[in-house]
């Protein structure tokens, strides 16, 4: 992709079970001009797909209102289980800035996305993170705290009215939450066990509200499929709370139950740099330099 701005978006949609109704949504995004389709990460105990897209502004924007469009057609919340949180049909639709755009550049796309598909499709729109309207909206849980089946009643009261669109929910999306924000990587912890008990603790014990590590969001989730548990984190901030931190913290918290970590999961992408980190904590490397990786130096030949 040869563009002189590049803009990513990561949306999370309610749908990961219905493989036919999946790739229909995902063909109603294809080839729209200046963007791509970087990752598609379905995951099934979720019932939730991650798809990374990056592209110009204007091509971005495009790309998303035919995501929008597509979701309200196929995907009804009233029918919808699964283990993570959700709000809206599509969840969560987040810009950041990856190559020569500001943050500002990425808020006012937020604001002009966030309009359009109040207008288009008489959906309630929501601003989070350096998008909020408020303070109060800034944190995405906090927003989409009520889930589908609260935000009815949610949505009547004054600190709750819609930054767009109506000021009733959907009935079958619900309600949509865009903003902008800096790159996050969504990493999850398997346990061996199947006590959602344990998983709930450590996700309370290592994420920030709780007085945790400064940018790790995590929740317990039971993964029904392989009768574990699993610690599902968001890190906000991978340069101040590095992945490998927030692992060997759950590592650790797991140890006092009695209980190993047998598996991680990267959800969608994650920045070069992250990894570096992680693998040269691991293997503990001095004077360690990402210049050192083959493919790296050959990319600088």
């Amino acid at each position: 992709m040869n563009l002189t701005k590049i803009i990513e978006s990561v949306p999370n949609i309610s749908e990961a079970r219905r493989e036919d109704v999946l790739n229909r949504i995902l063909r109603s995004i294809e080839g729209i001009p200046d963007t791509r389709i970087l990752d598609v990460k379905p995951d099934f105990d979720h019932n939730r797909t991650v798809i990374s897209l990056a592209g110009s502004a204007e091509g971005l924007k495009a790309q998303l209102l035919k995501l929008y469009e597509s979701c309200v057609t196929e995907i009804d919340l009233r029918e919808h289980k699964g283990e993570h949180p959700r709000a809206g049909a599509v969840d969560v639709a987040p810009l950041i800035p990856i190559k020569n755009v500001t943050m500002d550049e990425c808020i006012l796309l937020a604001k002009e996305l966030g309009m359009e598909v109040a207008a288009r499709f008489q959906i309630p729109v929501y601003l989070y993170e350096f998008a909020a309207s408020t303070e109060a909206r800034r944190d995405l849980a906090i927003v989409r705290k009520g889930e589908f089946e609260g935000f009815a009643e949610k949505i009547r009261k004054p600190e709750w009215k819609p930054d767009y669109g109506p000021d009733q929910i959907h009935p079958s999306f619900g309600v949509a939450v865009i903003g902008a924000r800096m790159p996050l990587i969504a990493f999850n912890v398997n346990l061996g066990t199947s006590d959602i008990q344990i998983a709930n603790k450590i996700s309370k014990a290592i994420r920030n509200s709780s007085g945790g590590l400064r940018f790790v969001k995590a929740m317990g989730v039971m993964l029904q499929d392989r009768n574990i548990v699993q610690v599902s984190m968001n890190l906000t901030d991978y340069k101040k709370t590095p992945v490998f931190r927030a692992v060997e913290m759950v590592r650790r918290e797991a140890a006092r139950y009695g209980v190993n970590v047998v598996g991680t999961e990267l959800i969608g992408l994650i920045p070069a740099e992250a990894i570096y980190e992680t693998a040269d904590y691991y293997l503990q490397m001095e004077n360690f330099s990402p210049s050192q990786i083959f493919e790296n130096k050959l990319m600088e030949a």
